[in-house]
């Protein structure tokens, strides 16, 4: 059976429509995805994203055994409160799965997962942790976790407590209070937009649900289901494992050498990404909008006049835009990337590539 998140009841109550989600029964749309959208655009959202998985790191050498662990440098991590988006690499370099480092005191570390990967990463870190002073523990079944993301998640939360959370910097998280219950709020995201995460114990979520639902309905917050939050990263082009990150592919691939450092002395794939970088990669990842009618998706073939060179990692009709988007991986050798085509229903329809987000980004900085 499916796991099911303390707020599987006010979902239901909602009149979600529910999904399994990696073994999760998860809410995919309430009121419609592209309504949900662009209400994340406008106002604000309320995710429920207890599926998440939660870990933590504590120990004298935490810091070290992070370090080996992870691609990015967790000295980044200066003082408490600050946190840095990294990866777990294997020995080829490419994608274990993608997280969130935060750190809360000195030697404690709380890394945030993909649910899909949870048990995988809990068990790669236990297995590298016996080399090290340090204590890996899972908190996921222990912790509720829900985020308010838009424009006016702010105001939401000042009304909330009184607190203007102005000082509060994008990746960044402070200990707080929200109906007299401990939490962790964090200001960070996934759908381009300014948003909170609030982090609190399993029982205490419900209210905390509640609270913020009350709160912002002066502000026209709705809840968000997985369908629309897909689409809110994609416009964005932020990556999702499983879609353009897995374990074949190398972070260098995925257009993602922003988060690997190469000067940390050592950890686990930076002689595979030496050799990569010295040899060339044979892909690379790429966003494109059509240019014909059409909507890309997963999977689709992607062509360079007739010869086929890539593949579709995610597609949608975007929101915003009204156009199709998508991103995918096409091949670096001898492309004209004036002549690209994603196969859709047996017919090549025309793509142009695309830099940088679909979208402009509202993120908070």
């Amino acid at each position: 059976m499916s796991l099911q998140t303390p707020l599987h009841q006010s979902h239901l109550d909602l009149g979600a429509r529910m999904v399994d989600f990696h073994g999760w029964k998860m809410p995919i749309q309430y009121s419609g995805i592209v309504n949900e959208h662009l209400t994340v655009r406008s106002k604000s959202g309320l995710f429920d994203l207890t599926h998440m998985g939660e870990i933590e790191v504590t120990g004298s050498q935490s810091i070290e055994f992070l370090n080996y662990i992870t691609s990015n440098n967790v000295n980044k991590l200066s003082y408490d409160g600050k946190i840095i988006y990294s990866a777990f690499l294997n020995e080829s370099g490419a994608i274990i799965d993608d997280l969130l480092i935060y750190r809360r005191k000195k030697n404690y570390f709380y890394l945030v997962v993909n649910a899909s990967n949870l048990e995988k990463d809990f068990a790669w870190m236990q297995k590298h942790a016996d080399a090290f002073d340090v204590s890996v523990k899972d908190l996921t079944m222990q912790t509720g976790l829900v985020a308010v993301q838009g424009p006016l998640s702010i105001k939401i939360l000042q009304k909330i407590t009184g607190n203007a959370f102005n000082d509060l910097l994008y990746y960044h998280c402070t200990d707080y209070t929200i109906g007299n219950n401990n939490v962790l709020i964090s200001r960070t995201g996934y759908t381009g937009e300014d948003g909170f995460e609030i982090y609190s114990k399993w029982n205490e979520l419900p209210r905390i649900w509640d609270i913020l639902l009350d709160a912002g309905s002066k502000y026209g917050i709705k809840p968000i289901g997985l369908g629309a939050r897909d689409t809110l990263r994609l416009e964005m082009r932020y990556c999702l494992h499983g879609n353009e990150i897995n374990e074949k592919i190398s972070v260098l691939c995925a257009g993602l050498s922003w988060i690997v450092d190469l000067n940390k002395d050592d950890f686990i794939g930076k002689d595979a990404l030496v050799k990569i970088i010295q040899q060339g990669t044979k892909q690379r990842l790429i966003g494109f909008i059509m240019r014909d009618r059409g909507i890309p998706r997963q999977g689709y073939p992607i062509f360079c006049v007739d010869k086929e060179v890539g593949t579709v990692t995610s597609g949608t009709m975007s929101p915003s835009l009204k156009e199709g988007i998508g991103m995918g991986y096409i091949s670096t050798e001898n492309i004209d990337t004036d002549s690209l085509f994603v196969l859709i229903h047996n017919k090549k329809k025309k793509i142009s590539l695309h830099k940088g987000p679909f979208v402009k980004p509202n993120i908070f900085k």
